[in-house]
Parts: C-alpha cells; structure tokens; sequence
C-alpha cells in the first residue's frame, strides 16, 4: 500500500482541521489502523525530529494537555526516557480528563518511572520545551491560566517544537486566540492545515515538518483540499530559459498608470520592479510634474506625463498588460484614467487606489488580479481589516 512520504517533503494540499479529524476517522474506523497506533507514531516521528534538529539536546521540557495532542507529548516524553534523557513533563490542565489513547499513552509514561508534575511555572535550565497542550480542535480565545501559561513559554530561553500546531493558533485560519506558542519547529501529522501557513502562523510555528503517519495514500482521495501551497523553488524551474538571441520586443509591454500629484514613488517602483523581473518593455503613464524626475533616475522606464485620458489611448493600444493603482489617487484625473484603462478590455493587475476605485462601483471581470492588502479587501468586501486578518481564505 503507498503512502505518502514524510518529515523530508511537505505536500502541497491543505486541508482545514475538520477535514483532518475525518481523515483521523477514515484511518481509524474504515482502514483499521488503530488509534494508539497513530498516536505513538505521532510522538515518533516528533521524537526523531527532536533529536535530529537539536541533537546536543538532554533536559527536556514536555507539556502536555488533555487532549490527543497531549497523548502525543506522552509518547515522546517516553521515548526521551528510553533514550537515558533527562524529561520533566508537566500537564496542563486536570490530568484526570484524560482518556482513551492520550490516557494509555500517559501510563506507558508513568510505567516505565516518568513523573507527571502540575503545571506550575517552568523551571530553569532546560535545553527543550515540547509543546503538546492544544491541538486542532481549539476554536475560542486560550484565557486565564492557559493563556498565562503559554505567555510563560514565550519567554523561557530554550527553543520550542510544537507537536501538530503551536499552542493557541487557529488550525484554520492561522490567528492567534489570545496567546500562542511561538516555536522554531513545527511537526504536523496526517494532513497540512492552512493556518500553519497564512496569518500569524508562519512567525509562530518557525520551520514546518510532515509525516503522513503511514496514512494510506488512497485516503487522501476521499476529500478536496480546502487551498494548495505555492512552491515556489518548483515554479521556478518551468520559466523558460531566454533565447541568447532574444530582445526586448519579445517579452511583453507593460503599462503602469498611476502616481497622481504627490504620489510618484509607487508607480516608479512598480514599473521598475517589473523591469528587473523580465517585462520586456515598460512604459508608465503618470501626472506630468512626475514623468521627467522618474526618468532622470530610471531612464529604463518610458515616463509619459498624462494631463487628458485621451492621451492615455495610444499607450493602451500598444500595452500587453495594464497595472494600474499605484500611487493612482482618486481624483478626477485618476478616475478618468481607470475609465479608459478599464476601457481598453487589456489584461489587469488591479492595486492600492484601483483597489479603493473598484470598492465604490464593484464590478466583475474574469481578466485581471487583485492585489489588496488588509485595508483594501476591508473595503471590497464592506468589513474590517480584523474581520480580513481573522480570517484570510474566507475573505
């Protein structure tokens, strides 16, 4: 039976925590593959993590919760043990909720002479903090003792591995509730999920790790992923290489229309920064106090001052492809050259002030990409930036 690999590949499917628990199920109760069974394999593959990335590592610190995701710490804190290092595991939480696999897990810990401590501080001088206190299932805001608790992670000296997520990170969505743990690593099992990878999740979980957990390949099968990553070493490798012979002409016209009084800055860096990333020709159309100081510092950029739209026609004609917003403005100047731009039926690259333009007349074509950053989709979408941060695949 194939599977899929681990630890050494991170897929490209993400897949939000419900979808994961129904993974979860399918392993369980359709393929037969025991819930223990997952659970040591989990504390495995985070315990061989552990001691490839910190291999001078011996004082651990193991924190446990009373989920399955503390079942997860306790198996590694068992095989520390086993491997003659020093583990001091402290749960969170009343111990005695524990049950099923997590439970099974703990007595394997206490039987072979592991302590289980309260969790009352940490205490000094450990090399390694292993957070095992919340897993996916977390949805409301971590408060009082919880959330004073993974404050007091946050400060500790010693670096952190996250088993499954940081602690206090939304699986989903990649928003912190209240506190989260901030880890160098993170190891996730089973599925990615897509808060490890938006929001404030990339700066709390530090470096990602996969491991399928011997999960069939075929179970996969059994649901659509909510979003894919990007990969962009991979993506890299399909750009053609350029012809030696090649020019200019050969690689499109961009047009950027933007920079009303005052805002010159914006559309020079988007023009430039598509020159140097391969526009074949660049042309910017901006306010004519603007056009001759652009060009005086980047003569490889083709200022145009505009002072009517009709001007704007004969660079439309001769675009491939229009970017148009930055540094824009929403004067009557700007807004008479979004008209003609969005006249022109040219492919778009819609930003910054385009973006504002677009909030008060909404319309929709299946040619163009928007660009906006918090603020902007707030606006599209008649929100607040919050509500957009809470929740980016939603937006």
């Amino acid at each position: 039976m194939r599977t899929l690999p681990s630890i050494d590949h991170l897929p490209y499917a993400l897949y939000r925590a419900a979808q994961v628990r129904e993974f979860d199920r399918i392993a369980i109760e359709e393929l037969g593959i025991p819930g223990h069974t997952l659970m040591e394999r989990a504390g495995a593959a985070a315990f061989r993590l552990l001691r490839e990335r910190w291999p001078a590592a011996r004082r651990l610190l193991v924190l446990c919760g009373i989920g399955n995701n503390g079942g997860d710490g306790y198996v590694v804190a068992r095989l520390a043990l086993e491997a003659g290092l020093e583990v001091r595991l402290l749960q969170l939480g009343d111990g005695a909720q524990l049950k099923g696999d997590a439970l099974a897990c703990a007595e394997a810990f206490t039987a072979l002479g592991g302590e289980v401590e309260p969790f009352r501080g940490l205490p000094p001088r450990y090399d390694l903090i292993v957070d095992a206190v919340f897993g996916t299932g977390l949805e409301r805001e971590v408060s009082g003792d919880w959330r004073a608790s993974l404050a007091t992670v946050n400060d500790y000296p010693a670096p952190v591995l996250a088993i499954d997520l940081p602690s206090g990170l939304h699986a989903d969505t990649g928003r912190i509730l209240g506190e989260a743990v901030r880890a160098a690593a993170t190891i996730t099992f089973i599925a990615l999920k897509p808060g490890l990878f938006t929001g404030d999740g990339p700066k709390q979980c530090g470096e990602v790790f996969f491991d399928a957990l011997e999960a069939p390949a075929t179970l996969y099968a059994r649901q659509l992923p909510a979003a894919r990553r990007i990969d962009w070493a991979r993506f890299a490798g399909r750009l053609p290489r350029r012809c030696r012979t090649a020019h200019k002409g050969d690689f499109g016209h961009l047009l950027v229309i933007g920079g009303d009084l005052g805002y010159a800055g914006a559309p020079r860096l988007a023009a430039e920064a598509a020159a140097r990333s391969g526009a074949g020709l660049v042309s910017l159309a901006t306010r004519p106090e603007h056009a001759a100081l652009i060009n005086i510092a980047r003569p490889e950029i083709m200022c145009r001052g505009l002072d009517q739209p009709s001007d704007l026609t004969p660079l439309l004609e001769r675009a491939t492809v229009i970017a148009l917003g930055p540094g824009l403005g929403r004067s009557d100047w700007s807004r008479r050259l979004w008209g003609a731009a969005l006249g022109s039926g040219k492919p778009l690259v819609v930003d910054a002030d385009g973006l504002n333009l677009l909030a008060e007349a909404p319309l929709r074509r299946d040619h163009w990409v928007l660009t906006p950053h918090p603020g902007e989709a707030a606006r599209l979408l008649g929100c607040t930036p919050m509500e957009i941060n809470a929740d980016r695949f939603a937006a």
